[in-house]
């Protein structure tokens, strides 16, 4: 069994933002391969499902992001997963727009909701780390995340939570690289980066 975390805030306020994306990349798997109706679970809500014959549970934290470790300890708990059954999807500064990485382990990088987790279930969890692009000046970053994606970001948005939900059983068998890969193949192809840049690791 393996436990997918979306990060973001809860909201309608905070729907849209950057920092949510990872409540959009979960969405997306959940629409996508025809999982259970949302329910409040958790401090959050959760579905299950089933991706290449491997159940998961998918988790989108309602504790806003600086306490998601709270939600994702007490269903990791209830499932009795290790940290490394954890997947969490995360917004990623130091990412450009429409890259992905994966990543177990390592640093937060200021990232309150990986702190919070790591604190409460240790750091050796997945990280599929997203990326949103930097503002460029450090005092611009909190509004950068908490503000929505432009009108020209949704259909790199999209794109990129389609591919991650059309390859995500990859990721729950445990083939990150293969994922990775063929999520970067999609999105190069679709035009949002350059055909020479393979920087998949």
């Amino acid at each position: 069994m393996r436990l997918f975390v979306g990060l973001g805030n809860p909201g309608a306020k905070y729907a849209s933002n950057r920092h949510n994306i990872g409540y959009l990349a979960v969405d997306e798997i959940a629409r996508r391969h025809g999982f259970a109706s949302w329910r409040r679970r958790f401090q959050g809500e959760a579905c299950e499902g089933v991706l290449d014959r491997e159940k998961v549970v998918l988790l989108k934290p309602t504790t806003f992001m600086n306490e998601s470790g709270r939600a994702v300890q007490e269903a990791a708990n209830f499932y009795r997963l290790a940290a490394g059954d954890v997947t969490v999807f995360q917004d990623e500064l130091e990412l450009p727009p429409a890259k992905l990485r994966v990543k177990v382990g390592g640093g937060i990088a200021g990232h309150n909701g990986l702190r919070s987790i790591s604190a409460h279930i240790g750091n050796d969890y997945r990280r599929v780390r997203l990326g949103i692009g930097h503002p460029g000046v450090k005092e611009l970053v909190h509004s950068h995340v908490l503000s929505d994606f432009a009108k020209s970001d949704r259909p790199w948005v999209e794109a990129l939570c389609h591919a991650v939900a059309d390859n995500a059983g990859l990721l729950a068998t445990g083939h990150d690289a293969s994922f990775a890969n063929k999520v970067h193949l999609v999105m190069q192809a679709k035009g949002f980066f350059d055909k020479d840049e393979n920087d998949t690791a």
